[in-house]
């Protein structure tokens, strides 16, 4: 038996720097888009914890929707049709940045404005597929299971988007993908560090939430004292992901899902 044959066959997607900014309410406060994030799809070698920021809700509607593998056919058209599944009659509909890192193999920069479709999809992804570099991730990358998010937790309570944080938020994206494809471990690290910055100006119930009993801000700033960088797979939590060439003690390793 494989632990497919347990967790199902479709990928998982890691959320890294830019994070938020494909949400329509925080990009339209952006001066000087586009603003851009990155994603990661990677293959069920383990299941995720759901609540993690690991696109583990999109992945559940995706599987009720097609079954136990992606459609071949047009993933800018499949990533349509999943959002639309997904968001049907809700008043906080999800970002699309969900459904681009399950569909879309590789490492892929999403740019966001919101004078595109009303910032609801990315005017441009940019894709990389190639194997040397999701093997560098792989190796560079270490993720330490956290906690979920716990019940009753929103990170949208207070908001505070400030255009010259946005436009920070929108740049960690690029400086993250650029970082990742030049295989630049410390430029990585800031990226993600400077989007958690971002998180906490714009967001600040990201990371500090009454809800939550971890004391998340202490645990993030032990990892980026002592390793490239780290920053929260998703709001209120989930796992760190941990920049690091060394290994990250309690940390485990993903498998970067490239198309061929």
């Amino acid at each position: 038996m494989d632990i497919t044959d347990v967790i199902g066959r479709l990928p998982y997607r890691m959320a890294f720097a830019g994070g938020w900014i494909d949400q329509p309410f925080v990009s339209r406060h952006n001066p000087t888009p586009p603003g851009s994030m990155v994603v990661v799809a990677i293959e069920p070698t383990c299941r995720f914890m759901d609540r993690c920021g690991m696109g583990t809700s999109t992945r559940k509607v995706a599987e009720r929707l097609w079954g136990g593998t992606l459609p071949d056919r047009d993933p800018a058209e499949l990533v349509r049709e999943l959002y639309a599944e997904e968001n049907r009659g809700l008043a906080e509909p999800s970002g699309s940045q969900d459904m681009i890192g399950l569909i879309y193999g590789g490492v892929n920069r999403l740019d966001y404005d919101f004078s595109h479709e009303g910032g609801y999809f990315p005017w441009h992804v940019e894709s990389n597929n190639d194997p040397a570099i999701a093997r560098w991730l792989e190796a560079v990358v270490q993720m330490v299971p956290v906690a979920q998010r716990p019940d009753g937790y929103s990170p949208l309570e207070i908001k505070n988007l400030d255009p010259g944080w946005v436009r920070r938020l929108g740049q960690t994206g690029k400086d993250c993908y650029d970082a990742i494809l030049a295989k630049d471990a410390r430029g990585l690290g800031a990226a993600m560090n400077a989007c958690m910055a971002c998180w906490e100006a714009i967001l600040p119930q990201t990371v500090r939430h009454p809800t939550i009993a971890v004391d998340l801000g202490a645990l993030l700033g032990y990892y980026q004292a002592r390793y490239a960088g780290a920053m929260y797979s998703g709001c209120g939590g989930g796992y760190l992901y941990v920049v690091s060439e060394e290994p990250v003690p309690g940390a485990f390793r993903v498998q970067v899902r490239v198309n061929p």
